[in-house]
């Protein structure tokens, strides 16, 4: 499932090439990936313009220029592709836009959504997630403070986008490896050297994950050769059975509140 860093990655390439370039067509393939009847999402499409185009937590905010907003999730399997109808991809695409001779394509779109809400409603969304951890006024004090009075398993508080939001199981294990933490390390025993060392490896993996684009299994358009390239980053996260990078121990896959999660036994630790 994309997170924070796959979303701001394509927020930002979002932004660079369809910002005030008018709808020309829509074409919807799956109805239930949208949020009602097709010809009236077309009507309501055709003609507008995105003015701004914003991410919170997992989430990719369409911004358009009568106020209303467009609201993408991807969930499980979900990827954009914006190229013309020569560079279509070999997918199949359950909603298109075009915006002129490009179309934005949105593909696997199983769970997926994108649905066109007013101000209001967009806000009633947003309003129930968690801080993003790299807001600028997300210090080392609010993060400690977010955590107070926690309980429970490492891993499923990274996850739950209403503590904090855009961490899901690949980043959440990624965090707990850089922080030498097990994901089952319990909150409230962490101490305060430990909590201090979480933060600051949710700022390095976060930050260098959104930097070099995510990982993404296909580029957001052809040429791009950003989207994807923390694929081979990963320490610990589908790396099953492989040697530890940090101390040559074996990776370990099990399961947790029904996630899957990948650890080092020899390095994370309980604090």
């Amino acid at each position: 499932m994309p997170e924070l860093p796959e979303m701001e990655n394509y927020r930002k390439l979002l932004s660079q090439h369809i910002i005030n370039v008018p709808i020309s067509d829509v074409i919807v393939n799956r109805e239930k990936s949208i949020n009602m009847e097709t010809e009236a999402f077309r009507n309501a499409l055709i003609g507008a313009r995105v003015v701004f185009v914003e991410r919170r937590a997992k989430y990719i905010l369409f911004h358009l220029h009568d106020g209303r907003r467009l609201l993408l999730h991807l969930m499980l399997g979900g990827i954009l592709f914006y190229g013309t109808e020569e560079e279509r991809p070999d997918r199949n695409t359950q909603v298109e836009i075009a915006f002129g001779d490009h179309i934005l394509y949105f593909i696997g779109l199983r769970l997926g959504y994108i649905h066109l809400l007013s101000v209001k409603e967009s806000e009633a969304t947003m309003g129930k997630l968690g801080p993003e951890l790299l807001d600028r006024r997300m210090t080392l004090e609010r993060f400690t403070a977010l955590l107070k009075g926690r309980r429970g398993a490492l891993k499923s508080l990274l996850v739950n986008q209403h503590v904090m939001a855009g961490v899901g199981n690949c980043y959440a294990d990624e965090i707990a490896f850089e922080a030498r933490l097990l994901p089952s390390a319990l909150v409230q025993n962490l101490t305060t050297e430990s909590i201090a060392r979480l933060y600051e490896s949710i700022q390095k993996v976060l930050t260098e994950a959104t930097e070099i684009g995510g990982y993404m299994e296909m580029p957001f358009m052809t040429g791009d050769t950003v989207t994807g390239s923390y694929n081979n980053q990963c320490k610990v996260y589908d790396r099953e059975g492989e040697s530890c990078l940090r101390d040559g121990g074996t990776i370990i896959k099990t399961e947790q509140s029904g996630r899957k999660v990948f650890y080092c036994p020899n390095c994370q630790h309980d604090e």
